[in-house]
């Protein structure tokens, strides 16, 4: 609660802690241009320095395109995968205690502490064909050192956090009180389940769903060592970007660069408008 402070004339009004909202604003723009736009603007002025015809080569070559398909299409399974498995961890954090919840809720938080580079290298030890984990998946015929799945894998990894975190503190704030009302008027698990916890975390999830996608997208470090980026096969698109820029072919290397900032700003913003759909959705029916 703000305080009141009185003024001259008699009446009210709230003092603030911080400055006003013009200050507050202006110094919020001049913040988000230095860190954000300024450096996002460079992308796009050093690639304007190409022609047109070089540029479409750059972005439209066959190594850059399957590049293309293995980043976005392994970010969007891995993203997808980590809403599932990381909203059944959120939902067993939250809904039950056992002994070592607490060790379990710290581990969560591992890929972000873990240098991408450890845990590159971690991965691949272990799915690796005489790995802890890939010797027995490669008795059945599955490879994943030096394969796309080895770079789902990895995205998969760096972005559980994403997920759990955002969806934990919905279900925390969630009202049991509907669940149980629900039971009462004779709603099964699944009916519960759909009908007031899935609307409930939607947003969350979703708002998940698109970290963990943002994530993955850029991830570098701890791809570059489980995949083996091997040409077609399982090269990824910021491989492609280092790689120009120690070539110093700067203008290639931003002109790939925007069109990933292009493609994933695309779709994140409709990420964005399907979680604010569906938040107004729930609200309508809420009332």
């Amino acid at each position: 609660m703000s305080a009141i402070a009185a003024v001259p004339s008699g009446k009210y009004r709230p003092t603030r802690v911080l400055p006003g909202f013009h200050l507050s604003l202006g110094f919020t723009l001049f913040y988000l241009c230095l860190i954000v736009l300024i450096p996002l603007s460079a992308v796009f002025i050093n690639t304007f320095t190409m022609n047109w015809d070089g540029f479409v080569a750059a972005v439209t070559s066959d190594r850059v395109v399957a590049s293309y398909k293995l980043t976005f299409g392994a970010s969007l399974i891995a993203a997808a995968l980590n809403v599932l498995f990381g909203g059944i961890v959120a939902w067993v954090l939250v809904r039950y205690q056992f002994p070592g919840k607490k060790i379990i809720d710290a581990l969560v938080d591992l890929p972000f502490a873990l240098p991408t580079a450890v845990a590159g290298i971690a991965l691949t030890a272990l799915y690796s064909a005489n790995g802890w984990i890939g010797q027995y998946l490669a008795a059945i015929g599955i490879k994943v050192a030096f394969t796309p799945l080895g770079v789902i894998v990895a995205l998969t990894f760096i972005g559980l956090p994403f997920v759990v975190r955002t969806v934990q503190p919905v279900l925390e704030d969630a009202e049991r009180e509907l669940e149980e009302a629900a039971a009462s008027l004779g709603a099964n698990h699944w009916q519960t389940f759909a009908k007031v916890i899935f609307p409930t975390v939607l947003p969350a999830l979703l708002t998940g769903f698109a970290l963990a996608f943002a994530r993955a997208t850029g991830e570098y470090g701890s791809v570059i060592f489980i995949a083996g980026n091997m040409p077609m096969v399982s090269e990824i698109t910021p491989l492609f970007i280092v790689t120009k820029l120690e070539q110093y072919d700067y203008a290639g290397a931003t002109a790939i660069a925007m069109v990933m900032l292009l493609v994933s700003f695309t779709m994140l913003l409709t990420i964005n408008l399907l979680q604010a759909w569906s938040r107004k959705r729930g609200q309508v029916e809420k009332v």
